[in-house]
């Protein structure tokens, strides 16, 4: 069974770092990941994206210049750095999978078929 968990959530001072790891388990196969994040009573949304090889990434606005997606040389886990957190960065933060299009950077929640089960990030003012 393929599987995605994430780890490295927690509490954090606004201004501090966190980093989110992704770990892929259960198969070979390669897919394109994601991270996205959803606030109490608000929507999931598309945080940031890299493609199988790693050479594409993407990031929404909101997170450009604080927020790094990588992943590991063998693929099968990937990061996401957090620096200068706000208390507005505060979701559950989530890592998916797009097998059908590896070498992509989508945004869209329906592109990814597989989901982590989120890991909360708490940043306090």
């Amino acid at each position: 069974q393929v599987q995605l968990v994430e780890s490295g959530g927690g509490l954090v001072q606004a201004g501090g770092s966190l980093r989110l790891s992704c770990v892929a388990s259960g198969s070979t196969f390669s897919y394109a990941m994601g991270w996205f994040r959803q606030a109490p009573g608000k929507e999931r949304e598309f945080v940031a994206a890299i493609s199988w090889g790693g050479a594409d990434t993407r990031y929404a606005d909101f997170v450009k210049g604080r927020f790094t997606i990588s992943r590991s040389s063998a693929k099968n886990t990937g990061y996401l750095q957090m620096n200068s957190l706000k208390p507005e960065d505060t979701a559950i933060y989530y890592c998916a999978g797009n097998r059908a299009r590896p070498w992509s950077t989508n945004e869209g929640r329906g592109e990814y078929d597989l989901w982590g089960q989120g890991t909360q990030v708490t940043v306090s003012s």
